[in-house]
């Protein structure tokens, strides 16, 4: 439910905080005193339309800032998950409206986009009014109002599970069918192409591999002879080697004489031997890796050139040439054996229609009856709104042939406002004041299923007064005990069952050079004041006092 509504710098209105209570809040006032500002301003955080026009005169800014309890599990929490946005009990909607046009939006302080934010106030507060293009008349929703007072959900999602399957079994069957006919079509070409990719057996990277070889290969052919040179001159019979290590021996026996003398030319000369066969053993490696069968390179020159000549005639890229051997493979195997897998696809898909069609069936029957039930409940509220020659009726044209993931019904509601005149769609059919009527019948018997927490009625008693005015008002009253009901009203019959009676005004300013909007919660006294100016208009009497006073005893 809401509880705490801020304004700041919108139109009229400089800074307001209203707190909300649960039951009927009803807000009246004098015509222009601001009620349709306040409702602007309140449908601008719930994600209605922004227009810089709304940014009080000389404000750089306007804000609103509408804060909800919301229990776990409910709808709008839902979507916060969907977004990666946090869920708490507290869920506070703030939406900036700029002077220059834009506008930002937020959720638990977190900067959000406008259409997140108008699902979750969707989700949350509905708002109805005469003219009101957020009135729930649109068709779309009225199967899932019905689904929800007969309480259908459980089985629509069921059913949309069953959807699914049928269509993912649906689409494997039309995938393999496409497959086996494109196959078919290139029955001869591709099993030559199998066979000879088969025979060529590629393999991912060969290419790369071989032509690393080859390029090793001819290099190596070149610095052979020079390799072999330098291994004759450090290991072969004019190597310096045994000539050193000779004179190595000799110095050694003198080293006793004087080996200070003697001691570092032994160690130098050791060092030097060292690193020539050091050398030595990397040559005769080097050698080693140069040595090739002339014959491999041939065979490798084959190769490629095998390679890439199946390249060109496939248009493919000799790395490809492996997938595409795997590919050819699996349509020669699909031909001969598409057939077999085609029955099983085509008894699974007729599998799966066959479920979903009786799920959908027994779908459509539950809401043929439960639209039955739905009508007459809400008939039954009509005639104490002055509607009591009008009629409700919900439409459910049931269309095997156009199935979707919640059956194959399209729900409507239409009504008759008068015996003998033509029925038709609600939004279509009923005048503005009926309409408004008819919602609340509707919004009475779906209040408890299929209805947001907080309903707005903006205006519903406009035009009619007396008993019909009372019956709104009791009727209100009623569905403040299910949901938290606010009413925009001039019907102080409205006024009086009210739980919570906010009193818009217009006070003038800085000595009546602006004007601002204000709004005040009235207390008993001053509440049956209000209620007695809604009877008596400018002048109150004390008739229109003592009337007020027994409005408010008979709502008590």
């Amino acid at each position: 439910m809401l509880a705490r509504l801020s304004i700041r710098d919108i139109v009229l209105i400089e800074r307001l905080d209203i707190e909300f209570s649960r039951g009927l809040a009803v807000l009246t006032g004098e015509t222009g005193a601001g009620k349709s500002i306040l409702l602007d301003a309140f449908a601008l955080a719930l994600g209605g339309r922004g227009d810089a026009g709304l940014v009080r005169h000389g404000a750089e800014q306007g804000q609103v800032t509408a804060m909800f309890d919301v229990p776990k599990g409910h709808p709008a929490a839902r979507i916060l998950a969907e977004n990666g946005l946090d869920d708490t009990e507290e869920m506070i909607l703030r939406r900036v409206q700029l002077s220059d046009g834009r506008t930002r939006a937020f959720i638990n302080d977190q900067a959000i986009s406008v259409q997140t934010l108008r699902a979750v106030g969707a989700a949350l507060v509905e708002i109805h009014g005469q003219h009101d293009e957020r009135a729930l008349v649109d068709a779309s929703t009225h199967r899932q109002l019905l689904d929800a007072f007969a309480g259908l959900e459980k089985d629509v999602e069921a059913l949309e599970a069953l959807w699914d399957d049928r269509r993912a079994a649906t689409t494997a069957l039309d995938e393999h069918r496409a497959g086996m006919e494109r196959a078919a079509r290139e029955a001869d070409y591709l099993r030559h192409a199998s066979q000879e990719l088969k025979a060529l057996a590629p393999k991912d990277g060969e290419e790369t591999e071989l032509a690393d070889r080859r390029t090793t290969m001819m290099q190596g052919e070149k610095i052979a002879t020079d390799l072999r040179e330098a291994q004759e001159a450090i290991g072969g019979s004019h190597s310096p080697v045994p000539a050193l290590s000779a004179a190595v021996r000799r110095l050694e026996r003198r080293a006793a004489n004087a080996p200070h003398l003697i001691d570092p030319a032994v160690k130098a000369i050791d060092v030097a031997i060292n690193a020539l066969e050091e050398a030595d053993q990397h040559l005769n490696a080097a050698l080693a890796a140069t040595d090739f069968d002339p014959a491999e390179l041939e065979r490798i020159e084959e190769r490629l050139f095998a390679l890439r000549a199946a390249s060109r005639k496939y248009s493919t890229p000799v790395d490809r040439l492996a997938a595409l051997a795997t590919q050819y493979a699996n349509d020669v195997a699909l031909i001969d054996a598409g057939a077999d897998q085609l029955k099983k696809l085509e008894a699974a898909a007729a599998e799966a229609d066959k479920r979903y069609g009786a799920a959908a069936a027994k779908l459509s029957a539950a809401r043929i009856k439960s639209a039955e039930k739905l009508d007459k409940a809400v008939n039954a509220e009509l005639a104490p709104l002055k509607l009591e020659r009008a009629k409700f009726m919900t439409q459910v044209e049931s269309d095997a042939k156009a199935p979707g993931p919640q059956g194959f019904d399209r729900v409507e509601f239409w009504v008759q406002t008068n015996p003998g005149t033509k029925p038709g769609p609600l939004m279509k059919v009923a005048s503005g004041g009926e309409l408004s009527r008819f919602l609340l019948a509707l919004k009475v018997v779906l209040a408890d299923r299929g209805s947001a927490p907080t309903l707005v009625f903006d205006e519903i008693d406009t035009g009619v007064g007396g008993a019909v005015a009372d019956a709104i008002g009791s009727r209100l009253s009623r569905l403040a005990g299910k949901v938290q009901v606010m009413a925009v009203t001039h019907a102080p019959q409205v006024a009086a069952r009210a739980s919570q009676h906010l009193l818009i005004s217009k006070d003038a300013l800085d000595k009546g050079k602006r004007v601002a909007t204000r709004v005040n919660a009235l207390a008993a006294d001053h509440r049956r004041e209000e209620i007695a100016r809604m009877l008596a208009g400018a002048e109150i009497t004390a008739e229109a006092r003592a009337a007020a006073e027994r409005l408010l005893r008979g709502a008590a």
